[in-house]
């Protein structure tokens, strides 16, 4: 099992004859992703590593039946594209391009909710679409099965751990050292670190939680913003599975943008460490450095996997209780209230039978003193 992407995702790359969109679009073949259109404005007939490319992403779906976009496209054009696919009745998309303005972006949040609420007030089969991954972000891949994006394939291997990041190239690292570790994964998912995203950890939090096969979760946060600690809230109500939290730019100094966007300290908020303890007070265990993720996360699964057996066992010592117990009010027995309550009466029954003896041996002395 994995999360939004699967070996039925059907892949339209918009840009695809960009550089970057050309080099991934052979990258995303390789892998297995079934990559059946490209779109291009005035390149419509010619083909990129064999799939055809298309003037519009709507062409693209009637002709393909394509359900998720990803875009590769300059920042000036992304928000367009982003619209576009939205349009075209694309369900998942994801967009890989980085520097779009923050206005453009919020536009495109609240142009794609707009119509997932419609899509979830009718209740058909469209409920929960469109979802917009990014922008700024890497993508998504579930090992073995399809990957959308630009996350290396070879670091990843199938498994029961679900990563969620901010981070692109931390992703990379951290995947890494649980494949390492011979840790699989599910679904590795990068959200992206602009200010204003698409799909934030709550939205990942709940897909993981629902996933019968993701039995622990990754969670890799950076400075900057209140996602964090609306997850670490989240975590608390609502996710049962362990989760293991790492936090990027703990020596970040205040006011000074490190790298993304929206990874910056202002007004004394978003720091590393309100975000360290926000996970911490709702008891996850948060790593220090990534190369103590995969020895945290195994201790996770490891806590859970154990707690399993027990609590399958214990109705049935519920039900085995029980059904002496009914026995024992049949026969008139002592262990109708079970084991545990019957060495009372036992030991009760000792220390009679020594006050007997002693009581008697009193008797016999005087008896002869008589």
């Amino acid at each position: 099992m994995s999360i939004l992407i699967d070996k039925s995702t059907r892949l339209v790359v918009q840009g695809i004859t960009g550089r970057d969109g050309a080099f991934h679009t052979r990258q995303m073949i390789e892998y297995g992703t079934k990559v059946v259109a490209g779109v291009t404005p005035g390149k419509a007939g010619a083909t990129i590593h064999g799939v055809p490319v298309f003037d519009g992403v709507a062409e693209a779906v009637a002709a393909t039946k394509a359900n998720t976009s990803v875009i590769y496209v300059p920042a000036g054009y992304a928000a367009d594209a982003i619209y576009e696919a939205a349009d075209a009745g694309i369900g998942l998309i994801v967009c890989i391009s980085e520097g779009i303005p923050v206005r453009d972006t919020l536009a495109t949040w609240h142009y794609v909710a707009a119509m997932r609420e419609r899509a979830n007030a009718s209740g058909g089969p469209g409920s929960g679409k469109p979802r917009l991954v990014g922008p700024n972000c890497p993508g998504l891949i579930s090992p073995g099965l399809c990957k959308v994006g630009i996350l290396p394939g070879r670091i990843t291997k199938p498994g029961p751990v679900g990563v969620v990041s901010r981070s692109g190239t931390l992703t990379y690292e951290v995947v890494q050292q649980l494949t390492h570790a011979g840790l699989g994964q599910t679904t590795c998912l990068g959200i992206g670190g602009d200010p204003v995203i698409g799909t934030n950890f709550i939205d990942v939090l709940t897909l993981f939680e629902a996933d019968p096969k993701t039995e622990a979760i990754v969670l890799i946060g950076e400075i900057g913003g209140s996602d964090e600690e609306e997850a670490a809230l989240f975590i608390r109500r609502r996710v049962k599975k362990p989760v293991v939290a790492f936090i990027a730019g703990q020596t970040a100094p205040p006011g000074k943008r490190m790298g993304h966007a929206g990874a910056i300290i202002s007004g004394g908020t978003g720091t590393a460490a309100e975000k360290m303890a926000a996970f911490e007070a709702v008891g996850v265990p948060v790593a220090r450095i990534p190369s103590e993720i995969p020895r945290l996360i195994g201790e996770a699964l490891e806590r859970r996997r154990a707690r399993g057996p027990r609590a399958a066992r214990a109705p049935k010592r519920v039900a085995g209780q029980g059904g002496r117990s009914g026995t024992a009010r049949k026969g008139g027995g002592g262990r109708s209230r079970g084991r545990d309550a019957g060495r009372p009466r036992r030991r009760a029954s000792k220390r009679t039978g020594v006050a007997a003896r002693r009581t008697a041996r009193r008797g016999s002395r005087g008896r002869g003193s008589r």
